[in-house]
């Protein structure tokens, strides 16, 4: 379990994280919603443990997150970032065995283990024949699919998803979220499509201006009146199979 307790972090200029608390239950797949500013980037980043926080703790199964020895941190949580680049000249596998890494004694003793994850999650990422592409030859979306393949080689316990349907289509972007869901891993993904996020999440946190404005389930969560609050919109929020489903008014 993820516990996130008091969190605050701040730049000389502002603070861009104020009090936040919340959690992700093992297993659960966890939306940080908010808008853009609101500190979700920077929050993913200190659980991640790549930002120490200004005050308060985050904890995996008990233990302190700030405290693990970096190899210990790599091998129970993965990050995928929104920007992930590289100039060297790697094949697909090649990218997505950088996630076995953290497991292997060398960099350059990856075994017939490491190599069978990697053909499987390029499998579930509908990647299998991209296996031998160079990555450079790859689009947008398809280098986020091979980035969400590195990541769940690693077998994290946690999983920290930064805006992970960015560059995709809406079908991979379903079929990304639907094999993020039914892998089990405990995820924490921050997300800008609400729609998206109800469809697919067991909790939603919702950040504004670093705190936490509401957290819950999508349905009790996601109401009218906290999207006029925090985004600043006009929506009606119905119900498709228990899940809500928001739409938008045209600003007048």
């Amino acid at each position: 379990m993820l516990r996130v307790d008091d969190v605050s972090w701040a730049v000389p200029a502002a603070r861009i994280l104020d009090g936040v608390t919340c959690a992700a239950p093992r297993g659960s797949l966890v939306g940080l919603l908010g808008p853009n500013g609101s500190g979700k980037t920077t929050l993913l980043r200190i659980v991640a443990g790549l930002l120490p926080a200004g005050s308060g703790a985050v904890t995996l199964d008990g233990d302190t997150v700030a405290a693990m020895p970096r190899a210990v941190a790599a091998r129970r949580m993965a990050l995928l970032a929104q920007h992930s680049e590289t100039d060297l000249d790697l094949t697909v596998t090649e990218v997505v065995l950088l996630g076995r890494t953290p497991h292997r004694r060398s960099r350059w003793s990856e075994g017939d283990t490491d190599r069978a994850i990697a053909g499987q999650v390029l499998d579930q990422v509908d990647l299998a024949d991209f296996a031998d592409r160079k990555w450079q030859t790859l689009s947008g979306g398809e280098r986020q699919r091979v980035q969400l393949a590195r990541a769940l080689a690693q077998e994290p316990e946690l999983l920290l998803l930064d805006e992970p349907t960015n560059h995709l289509d809406i079908g991979h972007q379903l079929q990304l979220l639907h094999l993020v869901r039914r892998s089990g891993t405990t995820t924490l993904a921050a997300l800008h499509d609400l729609n998206l996020a109800a469809m697919f999440c067991d909790l939603v946190v919702v950040l504004d201006q670093g705190r936490v404005a509401a957290s819950g389930a999508p349905f009790k969560v996601l109401t009218p009146d906290l999207l006029k609050q925090v985004y600043g919109v006009d929506a009606d929020v119905t119900t498709h199979d228990g899940r809500p489903v928001i739409t938008y008014r045209r600003p007048t």
